[in-house]
């Protein structure tokens, strides 16, 4: 499931502070990276299964491995992790009520933390 509206889609800005306040709001990068992409996860345990919330980002210029990459977030996403396959996001796939809000809310709070630090093109 995707998240619309979050207004975090095409924000973009320094590498460094994204991962802080990735951090912050519990999303970790964990190894989730390669030199042009970041991807930021905060895991869900739930009577309903293992969720996951991600937060896609792609280098707009510099180098993630370096960390002085200028990151472009991408739309962020629910996934339920299915083993040994991995995380699914399909449309058929039933995400609870109380996972997507409090997801909602996390997304909420990294929008208000980056605002004032965008980088406007």
């Amino acid at each position: 499931m995707y998240f619309e509206n979050t207004n975090l889609e095409n924000l973009t800005a320094d590498q460094e502070l994204i991962v802080s306040v990735m951090k912050k709001n519990g999303l970790e990068c964990d190894g989730g990276w390669d030199y042009e992409r970041m991807t930021f996860d905060k895991r869900f345990d739930t009577r309903e299964g293992r969720y996951y919330l991600r937060v896609f980002a792609y280098a707009k210029s510099g180098d993630v491995g370096a960390h002085d990459a200028i990151l472009t977030l991408m739309k962020p996403a629910l996934g339920k992790y299915y083993y040994p396959h991995g995380v699914e996001y399909g449309d058929d796939e039933v995400f609870p009520a109380h996972l997507v809000k409090k997801c909602e809310e996390i997304l909420k709070k990294v929008k208000l933390d980056l605002q004032a630090f965008e980088i406007h093109a």
